[in-house]
Formats: C-alpha cells, sequence, structure tokens
C-alpha cells in the first residue's frame, strides 16, 4: 500500500513537472485581451474585481506581484496561472491514481487536460478559469480519498477538507455550485448509511464549509477603505455586497447583461463537437469505457457515476443559461472557457477507462504487462500528438498585440485628455497600463458603462481628480431624473479637457448632438464643441498617422481579441476618409465636391499601401470613386472613376459575396459598365 501511494505521488509530480515546463514559456509577457487587464489591475490597486468579485484570485495575484518584483504585474499573474493549470493537472493525475492505482491512466487524465486546446490557452493568461480549474481537481481527489478512505476518522477529516474546499472554490467561480450541490448530498448520504454522521458532526462540516467563505470579507474592507484607483461596486453594505456576489448586474446565472439566447440543443451540439475536436473521439471512447468497467468495480463506481452525474448536470445547466450568441466566434470563445469545468471530469473518466481496459485485458488475455505497456504507448502518443497540434496556438510567448494597442492608444492622446471607455478591449488594456504601469498618467479613464451605476461617481469620483460629474450617475435614457445627468451635460462640465471615446458612445442618449460633434481620431472619437470649426485638409493630415502599427491583416484566430485589436486598428486608418465621406453627403453647395474629393484621396492612398485589407475598403473607395464623378469628377477622368468603381466593387463581391446589398452592388456595377462603355463610345464619335 505504502508502495502504491508512494508511485502515486512521484508520478503525480512527474506529471506537475512536466505540465510546469510546458505552459512555462508560453506564458504571456504583457496584458492579455478579455477580463484579464480589469484582473490584473484589481490585484494591483486591491481593489474588487468584476461580480462575483472573485477575492482569492485577486488576493493570490497581488502575492504573486510582490514575490516577483522584477516582472512586469501582467506577466506575474499570467505566470501564477500556469502553475495553477499545472496544479489542477497533477489533482486530475491524483484523482486516478487514488482509484485504480498509478499508471498510464492516470497520466492521460492529467496529462490530457493539460494540453487540450481551452485548458492550455487558458493557462498561459491572468483568468479565474485555471484556479477554477485546480478547485474542481481538488474536489475530484477528496471525493476519491473519501470514497477509499479505509476508515471513519479518515473519512471524517476528508469530509471536513472537502467542505472547506467547497467554500473557499465558491469564493472564485460560481459555477463550481453546480458540482458542489452534487457532491455534498453524496457525501452526507455515504456517512448517514455507514452511521458515521451525527449532529455536532453535521456542524462541524457546516463551520468548515462556512470557513471556505472568508475571504469574501476582503470585499467590504477593500470597499471600504476605497484606496483603489480601480475598483467595481459598493460592498459597504449588505445589500450592495449581495449584489455583487449573486451578480446582479449582469444578471444571476446569465453570462452577461444581454437578452440574447441561443437554444438548448445549439449549446450542446456546440460542446459535443469542441470534446470531439480538442479531446478527440478516442478519449470520449475511453470515458464511456471508464463509466461501463466502473459498474464490475467496487472501488470506482460510485466516484465515476457521480463524475457523470456532475458533467450532464453542468453541462445542461450552462447550456440552459449561457445567453450569448455563439455564432460569432468572440462570443463562441466566451463561452467555451466555462467547457474547462466538464473537461475536467471527461478526462479523468477517460483515464479511468485507459486503466480499467488495460486492467480487464491483462485478466482476460494475460500476456503479463504487455497491456501496460500499449496503454502507456497510447498515452505518450495520443499527449504528443495533441500537443504539436496545440504548441503553436497556444504559445503566448510573443504575443503584445493587446499591450501594444493599449500603448498607441495612449501615446496618442493630448496632453491632461479624460478618455470615456466603452467594452473590455480598450477599458481593460488602458487601465492596465495607465494604474499599474503608470503610464500616461496626466490622463483621466471614466468608463461609459460604469458611469450608469450609482456607486461609481461615489466611490471612483475622487480618484479622477479634474473630472466633474454634474450628477450621482448617468441616466442615458431618464436623465432628467432626479440628481442624475447626460452625456452632454457631462461633456460641458468637462470643457477644459479634450474628451475621446474609445471605441464608440453608448446607445441611448444622443443629447451631446446638440452641442457636440464627433471627430475620428484613431480608433477613438474625438469630441468637441459644435462651434468649434472643422479644416477637413488639417484634420486629415493630422490624423494621418495616429498609430504606428505593423501587424497583418486577417492574422490572428477570429475567437481571439488580437483579432479584435487587429481589426480596430485597421479600421482607424480609414476612419477620416469615412467620416469625411458621410460630412459629404450631409453637405451641400461648392464644399461637397472638395469633401468627397478628399475623401477618395484618402481611400486610395490607403488601398494602395496595402495589398491585404478589410473587404469594406473596396467598397467605400468604390463609392468615393462613384459620389466625385457625380459631384463633377474635380477634374478627374469620368473613365478612370467609373473604373475604379466597377473594379472595386467587383473585388468587394469578390471578398465578400454574402453582403446583404450584393444584388444591389451587381446592378450598379451593370450600370456603371454601360455608363462606360457609352462615355467610351462618344469619346470614338468625336473628331
Amino acid at each position: 500500500m505504502f508502495a502504491e501511494q508512494r508511485g502515486s505521488w512521484i508520478l503525480t509530480g512527474t506529471t506537475v513537472a512536466f505540465v510546469t515546463a510546458v505552459y512555462v514559456p508560453c506564458v504571456q509577457r504583457t496584458v492579455p485581451g478579455g477580463d484579464s487587464g480589469e484582473l490584473i489591475t484589481t490585484a494591483c490597486e486591491l481593489g474588487v474585481a468584476h461580480p462575483p468579485g472573485y477575492p482569492v484570485f485577486t488576493l493570490l495575484a497581488r502575492l504573486f506581484m510582490y514575490l516577483l518584483p522584477s516582472l512586469s504585474p501582467a506577466h506575474s499573474v499570467n505566470l501564477m496561472c500556469s502553475l495553477l493549470g499545472a496544479a489542477a493537472c497533477g489533482c486530475f493525475t491524483l484523482t486516478v491514481c487514488r482509484l485504480t492505482g498509478p499508471g498510464p491512466g492516470a497520466v492521460l487524465a492529467g496529462g490530457l487536460f493539460a494540453v487540450s486546446r481551452l485548458s492550455w490557452q487558458w493557462s498561459v493568461v491572468a483568468e479565474v478559469f485555471t484556479l477554477n480549474n485546480l478547485f474542481v481537481g481538488l474536489l475530484f481527489f477528496l471525493t476519491a480519498s473519501f470514497h477509499c478512505a479505509e476508515n471513519s476518522w479518515q473519512r471524517r477529516k476528508t469530509a471536513h477538507w472537502g467542505a472547506f474546499c467547497c467554500g473557499l472554490g465558491l469564493c472564485n467561480q460560481h459555477t463550481l455550485v453546480l458540482y458542489v450541490l452534487i457532491i455534498i448530498p453524496w457525501v452526507l448520504y455515504q456517512l448517514c448509511a455507514l452511521k458515521e454522521l451525527s449532529f455536532l458532526g453535521l456542524v462541524s462540516l457546516g463551520f468548515c464549509f462556512i470557513a471556505g467563505f472568508l475571504p469574501y470579507i476582503y470585499l467590504p474592507i477593500s470597499s471600504y477603505l476605497n484606496t483603489a484607483r480601480w475598483s467595481w461596486g459598493d460592498q459597504t453594505t449588505l445589500s450592495g455586497l449581495l449584489t455583487h456576489l449573486l451578480r446582479a448586474e449582469y444578471g444571476t446565472f446569465s453570462l452577461a447583461k444581454t437578452e440574447t439566447s441561443m437554444s438548448l440543443s445549439t449549446m450542446l451540439l456546440a460542446q459535443l463537437d469542441h470534446c470531439l475536436a480538442d479531446l478527440s473521439p478516442p478519449v470520449l471512447v475511453l470515458a464511456g469505457i471508464g463509466l461501463l468497467f466502473s459498474l464490475w468495480d467496487r472501488n470506482c463506481c460510485s466516484v465515476s457515476w457521480l463524475l457523470t452525474a456532475m458533467t450532464l448536470v453542468y453541462s445542461l445547466f450552462f447550456a440552459w443559461r449561457a445567453n450569448l450568441d455563439i455564432s460569432r466566434p468572440l462570443l463562441l470563445g466566451v463561452v467555451e472557457r466555462f467547457w474547462l469545468q466538464s473537461d475536467a471530469a471527461v478526462c479523468v473518466l477517460a483515464g479511468l477507462g485507459l486503466s480499467h481496459a488495460h486492467s480487464k485485458m491483462e485478466m482476460w488475455l494475460g500476456h503479463g504487462g504487455l497491456w501496460k505497456t500499449t496503454g502507456w504507448v497510447f498515452t505518450l502518443a495520443l499527449l504528443g500528438q495533441m500537443g504539436r497540434t496545440n504548441h503553436r496556438e497556444c504559445d503566448q510567448s510573443r504575443n503584445d498585440v493587446v499591450e501594444r494597442f493599449g500603448r498607441e492608444l495612449l501615446a496618442s492622446f493630448p496632453k491632461d485628455s479624460l478618455i470615456l471607455t466603452r467594452g473590455d478591449l480598450p477599458g481593460n488594456s488602458l487601465r492596465y497600463l495607465h494604474y499599474c504601469q503608470d503610464i500616461r498618467p496626466d490622463i483621466r479613464l471614466v468608463d461609459q458603462e460604469m458611469m450608469t451605476y450609482s456607486w461609481y461617481v461615489t466611490k471612483l469620483g475622487e480618484h479622477l481628480p479634474g473630472v466633474h460629474f454634474p450628477g450621482r450617475l448617468w441616466d442615458p435614457v431618464q436623465s432628467e431624473e432626479k440628481n442624475t445627468f447626460n452625456l452632454e451635460q457631462f461633456l460641458s462640465h468637462n470643457t477644459q479637457r479634450d474628451v475621446f471615446a474609445c471605441i464608440g458612445l453608448t446607445d441611448g442618449d444622443p443629447s451631446w448632438e446638440r452641442s457636440f460633434s464627433r471627430w475620428p481620431w484613431g480608433v477613438c472619437d474625438y469630441l468637441v464643441p459644435t462651434q468649434r470649426q472643422f479644416h477637413p485638409e488639417q484634420w486629415a493630415e493630422r490624423s494621418r498617422s495616429v498609430y504606428n502599427w505593423s501587424e497583418p491583416h486577417n492574422s490572428f484566430p477570429p475567437a481571439s481579441w488580437e483579432r479584435i485589436a487587429n481589426e480596430e486598428m485597421w479600421q482607424a486608418r480609414m476612419k477620416t476618409a469615412f467620416f469625411l465621406f458621410d460630412l459629404a453627403e450631409r453637405t451641400r453647395g461648392e464644399g461637397k465636391a472638395r469633401l468627397f474629393e478628399l475623401s477618395y484621396t484618402l481611400y486610395t492612398e490607403i488601398v494602395g499601401a496595402h495589398s491585404e485589407y478589410p473587404p469594406n475598403w473596396d467598397k467605400n473607395l468604390a463609392l468615393a470613386c462613384e459620389r466625385l464623378l457625380r459631384s463633377g469628377h474635380r477634374g478627374y477622368s469620368p473613365d478612370h472613376l467609373l473604373t475604379c468603381s466597377i473594379q472595386h466593387f467587383s473585388l468587394y463581391l469578390e471578398k465578400d459575396p454574402t453582403d446583404p446589398q450584393a444584388a444591389a452592388i451587381r446592378s450598379a456595377v451593370s450600370h456603371l459598365l454601360k455608363e462606360r462603355d457609352r462615355l467610351r463610345q462618344s469619346r470614338k464619335k468625336t473628331p
């Protein structure tokens, strides 16, 4: 027995060391996209993260920043997540060792989860999912230890540790509750069946469970001190704390504050496709074998079916509540991270299946260790193949796209600017660079969405010196309510600063249009009083080279934040040209043709400078050519403008044939061809 335990720990330690050696070189050195920037900034400032708060992650991240002062805050937290991910894989290995002994099945469980695309991808960046994976692994291991305990003392000790881990895990990712709600009744039933559950024992288990929630004390403490320049919510009151814990601002048990919903079958099919693609069909077969063979193995039967029940309940509940449109690649990327929790159970079941398979084959067919050796060969071959396949996509060591995106934006703003951020990409990247890296301390960052919450001005207003809020919150819909304000009022109270909106403005409040104009400034918009005169040529020259961006177009996976950042930078190149075109459409008199000409000139310049570019550039240039022709062509050859319009409309249809206006564009091309033919015929007839 001692030799088996020693072998289990050696095998687990080897697995953890191997996974660490794989993960650490792939860790991203800079701030990633999504929530990562906000989580790192929260740890830097010792504030409160977005609901439900993630106190364990925040405190661990702050600890790693302290222990690794030579690294940037982003690098140290990304590194922390890689180590948590490796530890989680060790827990999965140890779970199988505890149930079936050390062997290839145990390595398959931990190694498979490690090199699967999703797990690897989210273990090299700062996110809460790796810590959740670790808590899942701990619960699996403690469940197996409880089931295999030799006496009542071991069972009670394991049950108490399990109760504490259940509470502590819920201080991180609340999706763990779906596993906790299944494990707790199972443990209580087992204790009751063995006549080992007393009232005092139940009370002590309850105390251990509640003790796990102690990190949540950090939230009201941080909120009360209010020293963090970035923090979310007001947890100084019970209602504020419950609002945060229950994610009421997002929608309790929902992923986002949106009315979008997908059918249960669509979400489940998407998860099945993920399992087939990322875990592979042989792994799913092994998981089924593990479940089947466990029927004849008293040591594994109960735990195997428990894992299966957890996976099914979690998958069904999450598919029901995941209210994001997964037809959009970026939102699919957001959703699929939550599949890691069920992937963990599938990997453990697959490991049990492999252990049962080679044991049964040796029992039925003999040949000593031949079948175990075959299991080792299969395990190493599968892990090697998956590792080679996923390494390129999951290696983020040279990825600095989101940080460069944020740095370019910050460098472009005039001194003492006020930036109204909107969305995770600009908001979180700028917050991290501004607060954690102390870049551009002269500017002020105000989050548009957060300004609509009642706590924002009260809690964070004092950390934004020089920014004037004309009320307690921004109400885009009913700004006439007492002590609220609209965007026009906010801008009017901050005219002493240059104000930029990045990216765009929140819908529903057009009040700013009465007194302010929006001029293009790269990814952002410059909000200026309407009385300020706009000089098209000067502004075109000033905004021509706002950023120094060299990433090729379409150079990142569709579901990545890097793809979004790169696309924003590419579209920023033509933003002034588009603005001038739109302005010309609304202009009357002789200035109209001049604006169309300037728009055409800018479009021609940016399209001619690149061989690969967004498809809409062709469409916009074709429209600019056509409008310049209709407005008098300003000395340009009508034949040239017609040819330019025909050529780029045609290129656009080749690149994006699914455009809803495709039929109208084809009709326009046909009309332009006929017009060009008539023009050329008239030239031939002219002596």
